[in-house]
């Protein structure tokens, strides 16, 4: 059962340009959700609510709206993210399906130019005002670090890729999403500042963010909400790249005409077009996807838009990102079967990997990404995750490949200069 809503005073006020938001972030119970430097940085909790099951994300959403019903709030900015804000971060399965959505104590938030604080307290409470002049100390590297296979080695892993691929081609489903995972352990506790630095500045176009243990820079945006405009970015057929210019824009049209990766993005665009559906109007998909280049990979992209039926009153970013997911580029076609093979064959829980993440204001307008190039921090345990989408003509060892090749921006993140 989900907690009764608090009493929260919530005050936004804009700033001075700040800097670096990463430089004013401390070293415990952060939030982050940044691109291109630009975004939101949080710390410390005025209040959470703990959801699991599979109505995770509907018991989260209700809380959510009792909160803002019930509070007290000052906005003199009003812009998407300012006000009252909430941060969550999602189980990708039912079961157990641990989830949690909080509201910081300080926000600090930056969108074209435009600097705010936020302050949140609950009722009766006074909200003290951070400093945001000096900036914190560098956090260290880690030391010692060693990495393991995880729950899978990679023989059972390409195992369970062929076992899947033998399913696919007897008619069982159309496509799946295998995931694995590797553990990083340190020798020392991980300061989750120092792979968000480098995150934030090797993958500027993706989105880093942190939400209660787990990290990452997701390059796939499941849905963002802005005003009555929905959009979402589908990411479905990868290629590794090779850091030669010239070879990989022969890579990338390869990619482009290749019609395995081709047949696994439609699987992908079309389960986000349907689950969107019900909930929004005058939707427009593109005929073809384009070819998305980040500096470890090359994935074929495809940005959907729609209007949501009511601005008002209708569905806020987390009940739509509840509507989406799992999409196939996450879990497979038909989506009942893909998650049932994967609980199946995969040897592992989840987690958060692959869920939705990030943020919501009052409003309802947000943005949740897909947990993706990602991992979770426990203490000095890193446990890093990537999946492949699989279909009937997909190669075990080339998918292991690719795996490897999702795993190096948070492999990366992790060592010293």
């Amino acid at each position: 059962m989900t907690p009764a809503p608090p009493r929260l005073v919530s005050r936004t006020v804009e700033i001075p340009d700040p800097g670096a938001l990463l430089d004013r972030l401390p070293d415990t119970d952060s939030f982050v959700w940044l691109r291109d430097g630009e975004g939101l940085v949080g710390w410390g909790r005025a209040a959470q609510c703990d959801a699991a099951g599979e109505d995770r994300f509907l018991d989260a959403s209700d809380w959510w709206r009792g909160v803002v019903a019930a509070a007290d709030v000052a906005d003199e900015v009003r812009v998407p993210g300012s006000g009252l804000v909430c941060f969550g971060g999602f189980g990708f399965s039912g079961d157990p399906g641990d989830s949690v959505l909080a509201v910081p104590r300080v926000v600090v938030g930056r969108r074209h130019g435009v600097a705010w604080l936020t302050t949140t307290a609950p009722e009766g409470e006074s909200a003290a005002l951070p400093d945001l002049v000096t900036a914190y100390d560098l956090p260290a590297a880690p030391v010692g670090l060693t990495t393991a296979q995880g729950a899978l080695s990679d023989e059972e892993w390409t195992a369970a890729v062929a076992d899947a691929v033998a399913r696919i081609g007897a008619g069982d489903l159309e496509k799946v999403v295998l995931a694995r995972d590797v553990v990083a352990t340190a020798a020392a506790p991980v300061d989750v500042r120092w792979p968000l630095r480098r995150l934030a500045r090797d993958y500027r176009r993706c989105w880093t963010f942190h939400v209660d243990g787990w990290f990452g820079a997701t390059p796939e945006m499941l849905v963002r909400r802005e005003r009555g405009l929905v959009t979402s970015r589908v990411l479905a057929g990868t290629i590794r790249r090779t850091g030669d210019d010239e070879h990989d824009l022969a890579l990338a049209a390869t990619l482009a005409r290749s019609s395995k990766d081709l047949e696994e993005h439609e699987y992908a665009v079309r389960s986000v077009a349907d689950a969107l559906a019900p909930y929004c109007d005058s939707m427009n998909l593109p005929d073809a996807p384009f070819v998305l280049h980040l500096p470890n990979v090359m994935h074929l992209a495809t940005d959907v838009a729609a209007v949501v039926h009511d601005t008002g009153a209708g569905a806020n970013a987390l009940e739509l990102a509840a509507a989406l997911h799992p999409s196939a580029a996450v879990g497979g076609t038909p989506t009942k079967a893909a998650v049932r093979l994967i609980s199946e064959v995969e040897g592992m829980d989840r987690g958060r990997y692959a869920a939705p993440v990030g943020w919501m204001d009052g409003s309802g307008d947000g943005e949740y990404g897909i947990a993706l190039r990602s991992a979770h921090l426990d203490g000095a345990t890193v446990r890093l995750f990537a999946g492949c989408g699989i279909v009937a003509d997909s190669d075990p060892s080339a998918e292991l490949a690719e795996s490897e090749a999702k795993l190096v921006p948070v492999r990366d993140a992790l060592r010293g200069e």
